[in-house]
């Protein structure tokens, strides 16, 4: 299976979903600032999770566009305010969306993202109590997502972080919106509850997995495959799980929250994070987070969706950037 061509293969209805749902209308410079990020692209895996939960429980994925379109949505939403937050001038290749139109506008884009996404939802066919709980759970996954980001946030100022924080934080900032993709996918498509929670479960987990092989990544993937400086995460001074385990063994990483560092002093640090065994730590825990994730999908019929899924799950801790 070429897991990159199926989700091309769904994806081409998202952005024809994106192009539909999502017009560029007055006043135009607004709509062009929302639609710039979700144009440039982005892997669409959490709207191919959408249709595949949905194709996975028996039901046509092609129904539910909208819900997938409206989760991208929220997905590209948050990406536009976390780079004026963190002050990232590049996105997918191409200057932010505050660099193009300001912090002001930014904002205004990201939040025509977030409300348009909401209203494209209520557009799904389906039973409008299972459209109602869909609602729900979107609403509910912006407000954790909101929560993980100011726990990172916070944690910039903080150097006692611990593992079961750092885990709360991901799975709030990442794992739920994974999450609510596959369990808005399952409840339209007209699955059980048993079936839905499964599901929900299946994609927190990945979620979670996810970022925290993200971690690893920054640390093991050469410049020119990662596409930024290696190890940028400890120069900036994150508090991955990586950096919580050394600094919890005693590990003494001058880089450490340093701005910059020499590509000597670089590698230095990662043979120091090799050594101690914090890479491997981050390493084993998501590979167990992403065994039990597909156990998870037992709750499934074999089908060609389900394996698709599967392979999601392992593309999470395989992939180099």
């Amino acid at each position: 299976m070429d897991l990159i061509e199926e989700i091309k293969k769904r994806s081409v209805h998202v952005d024809k979903g994106i192009e539909d749902y999502l017009p560029v209308s007055r006043p135009i410079e607004l709509y062009k600032a929302a639609r710039y990020l979700p144009d440039a692209g982005g892997k669409r895996l959490r709207p191919a999770i959408v249709m595949l939960t949905a194709e996975a429980v028996g039901s046509d994925p092609y129904k539910i566009i909208p819900a997938a379109v409206a989760v991208e949505l929220v997905h590209n939403f948050t990406l536009v305010h976390d780079d004026i937050m963190d002050r990232d001038d590049i996105r997918r290749g191409i200057p932010a969306v505050h660099v193009k139109w300001g912090e002001a506008g930014a904002i205004l884009a990201g939040d025509t993202l977030y409300s348009r996404a909401f209203e494209i939802l209520t557009q799904v066919e389906g039973k409008p109590e299972r459209i109602l709980k869909c609602v729900d759970i979107l609403s509910r996954t912006c407000k954790e997502i909101c929560e993980g980001q100011w726990m990172d946030v916070e944690f910039e100022n903080r150097m006692d972080v611990t593992k079961e924080e750092y885990l709360e934080m991901i799975e709030k900032k990442t794992g739920v919106l994974y999450a609510a993709s596959c369990e808005i996918g399952a409840i339209l498509g007209g699955a059980s509850d048993e079936t839905a929670e499964a599901l929900y479960e299946f994609g927190r987990l990945i979620g979670i997995a996810f970022q925290i092989y993200d971690d690893v990544i920054d640390m093991i993937t050469p410049e020119e495959i990662l596409g930024k400086v290696r190890g940028s995460d400890l120069m900036e001074g994150k508090k991955t799980l990586i950096a919580i385990h050394a600094l919890n063994s005693g590990v003494k990483l001058d880089i450490f929250g340093k701005g910059d560092a020499s590509s000597e002093e670089i590698n230095n640090a990662v043979r120091m994070l090799e050594d101690s065994g914090s890479i491997e730590y981050a390493r084993n825990l998501a590979l167990s987070y992403i065994a039990r994730s597909k156990e998870l999908l037992d709750v499934l019929d074999d089908s060609e969706s389900k394996d698709i899924l599967r392979a999601i799950a392992d593309y999470m801790i395989r992939r180099s950037h």
